[in-house]
């Protein structure tokens, strides 16, 4: 099984070079970064965990800026979203830019897509919350035609319409692999079936239960049932819950990593490394 890790960098954590080459050097499988373009202070939406809203939400670094510096400084990590905030972008300039950085990277990208929590923040973004799940669902399917070989057009209900276009360049392996997090659910798993590559599961409770489910509607969609990679996303991990993870077929699990310094982050990568 992969050991990923995940982090909220920001302005006053170690940097992207730095971890990317100490996760390289230890022999962590990969680094799946956050994504909050603001944090209006006029915000009611509730933190999903409880409490007062971290520090770290509003000082969050571009996930592509910083993992494109962990691209160029590393040969194997594998690098991604955790996740991105699809509903949020301009999908034709999401679609460059994952590309890019995919094309860059080797095939290294993987796309977490989220539907997101916080109102406040999508609203500045002209986003309709009642429609994002269909909103996101057709920012997908408009960059898979820019990523398509042939010029594809897409016909988008959110006021994105492409005709058959030049892209280039494309995704390394004709389309990065697309992961879906989000709470278990008929809806959930119909668009996993439909659109991804598996599910990224925040902590991974439950899966024992869920995981059936999901592997119905996939294959109930065509899929292959070898294909789905369901990934446990933000893991405080132990032994026992990483070997449970394998036995339910997990390949990969991404380890949370503390929003710290230099020192603290290294100390706490020491600390996982006992889990390689």
């Amino acid at each position: 099984m992969r050991i990923s890790t995940t982090i909220f960098l920001t302005d006053e954590t170690i940097t992207p070079v730095r971890l990317a080459r100490a996760l390289e050097e230890r022999g962590f499988g990969g680094l799946y970064l956050p994504e909050h373009t603001h944090i209006p202070l006029s915000r009611e939406s509730p933190y999903p965990a409880g409490g007062p809203l971290p520090r770290e939400y509003a000082r969050t670094l571009d996930p592509f800026v910083a993992l494109a510096q962990a691209a160029a400084v590393t040969e194997h990590l594998r690098l991604g979203t955790g996740i991105t905030l699809v509903a949020q972008h301009d999908p034709i300039d999401l679609a460059k830019q994952i590309a890019s950085l995919d094309h860059l990277s080797g095939g290294r990208f993987t796309l977490g897509v989220g539907l997101g929590w916080n109102r406040e923040e999508a609203a500045g973004h002209g986003v309709e919350w009642s429609t994002r799940r269909a909103l996101v669902s057709d920012r997908l399917d408009l960059m898979r035609a820019l990523w398509a070989p042939d010029p594809t057009a897409h016909e988008g209900r959110f006021g994105h319409s492409i005709g058959p276009s030049d892209a280039w360049p494309k995704p390394a392996g004709g389309a990065p692999r697309i992961l879906i997090g989000g709470a278990a659910g008929p809806r959930l798993f119909a668009e996993i079936a439909a659109r991804a590559d598996g599910w990224l599961p925040i902590g991974g409770s439950g899966l024992a239960e869920t995981l059936p489910v999901l592997r119905t509607a996939w294959e109930e969609a065509g899929r292959d049932p070898k294909a789905l990679q369901v990934v446990p996303y933000a893991v405080h991990p132990s032994p026992g819950k990483l070997d449970r993870y394998a036995e339910l077929g997990c390949e990969e699990v991404v380890l949370q990593l503390p929003p710290g310094d230099e020192g603290t982050v290294l100390g706490v990568l020491d600390d996982y490394a006992r889990y390689l």
